[in-house]
């Protein structure tokens, strides 16, 4: 059975063109910076975000990790958001890899107030105090929210003042670039690094980058080496994410529409409250009824459609490549069914 799958956009298979690249790749040891397909996509990577380098890395988690690891020393401490994806989604790995710790504040849907942030800096030296290493953002968020360039903006000055590195997980980078319809060297400028995932709507098999200056990404390498990261003939996947930048990026409002699409159907129910804007390809909602959602989940999976438990009684839905408005419809046909019977 061909499953319409809604988890999420990470359930991406590579599109024929991608299958056909990668079986030709030209290839090399990257570990012994040979691999030539790997260092083309490094370099598109760099220049579509305006950085002087760039690293490939086998995920997201691996990119946010190896840049805490890169940017801190031992005990050093991060200001970051309490609902961004290195806190809830990483696994603690920040405490395991970079061995640093999270300063969390509050967010309003991904949008952190730079007069906290500030306000969270160890501004002097003291001996009971860690040194602030590092802020850490992200954009497009993992709510589905895009954060207003006036927003980092904001926070770049106040980072400046006090010297401290910006680190921005951009997982979805060019969603975010898509929705605000800007070019996304402009989010990425008010950042020292930026991790990207060729690997969600971007439709590549595995892979994620790691951009930054150049002093920054040949640190990054020895550090990506400890943490396992070393890959050898990596191009094979690289040819991948090269269609992925030069392609897939600029397909991405098609997603959008959908997802608004999706909002819009979902809405039709009386019981389903959409419950935050759809900015780019996701929709989060509640279902205000009784019902048993073990049963609900998989009379869909046995109608062709997968989705995810909800996290505290809320639903994401997730539109990407393999997602056309036919198939939107039939889950809405089968949502509709589920609840009548």
């Amino acid at each position: 059975m061909k499953f319409i799958d809604l988890r999420s956009d990470t359930v991406t298979h590579p599109t024929e063109e991608m299958r056909k690249a990668m079986s030709e790749a030209e290839v090399g040891d990257d570990v012994y910076d040979e691999d030539p397909t790997i260092k083309k996509l490094e370099f598109l990577a760099a220049d579509i975000l305006g950085k002087e380098a760039a690293l490939f890395v086998p995920s997201g988690t691996f990119g946010n990790q190896l840049a805490l690891f890169t940017h801190c020393n031992k005990g050093d401490e991060v200001i970051l958001g309490d609902d961004c994806h290195i806190v809830q989604h990483e696994a603690g790995a920040s405490a395991v890899i970079a061995g640093v710790q999270l300063r969390t504040i509050n967010s309003d849907h991904g949008i952190l107030n730079p007069k906290e942030i500030e306000s969270k800096i160890r501004k002097f030296e003291d001996i009971h105090y860690p040194k602030t290493g590092l802020i850490a953002l992200e954009n497009a968020h993992s709510n589905g929210r895009v954060i207003p360039l006036k927003n980092f903006k904001e926070i770049r000055e106040i980072a400046d003042n006090y010297n401290i590195p910006i680190h921005l997980d951009g997982a979805r980078i060019f969603n975010a670039a898509t929705a605000l319809n800007v070019d996304p060297k402009k989010i990425a400028k008010y950042a020292d690094s930026i991790s990207f995932c060729l690997s969600k709507g971007l439709c590549a098999p595995i892979g994620s980058i790691l951009v930054g200056n150049s002093e920054f990404i040949e640190k990054a390498k020895k550090k990506r080496k400890i943490m396992g990261g070393g890959l050898r003939q990596a191009g094979v996947l690289a040819a991948a994410g090269i269609i992925s930048l030069e392609k897939m990026r600029f397909r991405l409002q098609e997603d959008h529409e959908n997802a608004k699409y999706l909002a819009d159907q979902l809405s039709r129910f009386d019981f389903i409250d959409i419950i935050e804007n759809v900015e780019i390809n996701m929709v989060f909602f509640k279902i205000n009824k009784e019902f048993n959602k073990k049963d609900f989940i998989l009379f869909l999976r046995k109608n062709g459609i997968k989705i995810n438990p909800p996290d505290e009684n809320i639903y994401r839905f997730v539109t990407h490549y393999w997602i056309k408005k036919e198939d939107i419809d039939k889950t809405i046909k089968f949502i509709e069914k589920f609840f009548n019977q």
